[in-house]
């Protein structure tokens, strides 16, 4: 990535978002050494709140065996299966035997979902995430990833619109947070309008964040327009004005690691 614009948005930002958190990219690669310092399984955990380091500003990397969960492998393209019974875990559960989530209501509407859901594949051994400072020359990001509260949410989807007719250039699909970080957006980045993804409404990883974060996940080459309409947009307007003096002002609580 050319690191001028990797600085353009820095400046971008400070001064349209007044020192809200950066974003992550993610990428994958099959280089190891630049993948070294992936992360390690250590019983169950989520994605979502293994991702507290990258947001501090350190590279992380994980490959299929590196993921605590089930449904990160799956949505970030390491493992097309589902865990046993899925349908009944994420529904109803199994007296005795399994807890449900009770995200949807019966079975056979888990499996009807499932049916229609898409698959991604993982295009190389590691996925990497790196905090939009931290990008060098070689890094080449497919997605951008906000976690973002509702203000600095509400500057990001109107600039996604900014320069096009359609009035869903964001949308926010049923999904794990995972998915809605990494799976959603990368099938995304193949298409010729690419939209962005609002997400972590699942409630199991809303624990790893902010009470008052969702995510905002975005192609990289929906990302280069952004930035490049970010100075002829409302963001330069008396209204925004109003709204960045709250952001500058937002709560300061930390992410669960």
């Amino acid at each position: 990535m050319e690191t001028e614009l990797r600085d353009r948005f820095i400046r971008l930002w400070s001064e349209y978002f007044n020192g809200a958190d950066l974003p992550l990219g993610l990428y994958y690669t099959d280089d190891e050494k630049v993948a070294g310092d992936r992360q390690q399984a250590k019983g169950r955990s989520c994605l979502v709140g293994d991702l507290a380091a990258a947001r501090r500003g350190k590279s992380v990397a994980f490959d299929k065996d590196s993921i605590g969960c089930f449904g990160g492998r799956r949505y970030l393209g390491f493992d097309l299966g589902l865990m046993p019974n899925f349908e009944y875990f994420l529904s109803c559960g199994i007296p005795g035997q399994l807890e449900g989530e009770r995200y949807k209501k019966t079975p056979e509407l888990v499996r009807q979902l499932v049916a229609a859901a898409p698959r991604f594949e993982a295009p190389a051994r590691f996925a990497v995430f790196k905090r939009w400072d931290t990008l060098e020359a070689d890094d080449m990001p497919d997605v951008v990833i906000f976690f973002a509260p509702p203000d600095v949410l509400s500057g990001l989807y109107t600039l996604a619109g900014f320069d096009q007719g359609e009035i869903e250039g964001v949308i926010a699909p049923f999904g794990a947070g995972c998915a809605t970080i990494c799976q959603y957006p990368m099938l995304e980045s193949r298409n010729p309008r690419p939209r962005a993804i609002l997400g972590l409404f699942d409630v199991s990883a809303r624990p790893c964040v902010r009470a008052s974060e969702l995510s905002f996940a975005v192609p990289m080459a929906k990302f280069v327009t952004m930035i490049n309409n970010m100075e002829e947009s409302f963001l330069i307007t008396r209204s925004w004005a109003k709204v960045l003096k709250r952001i500058g002002g937002r709560d300061k609580e930390q992410t669960q690691d």
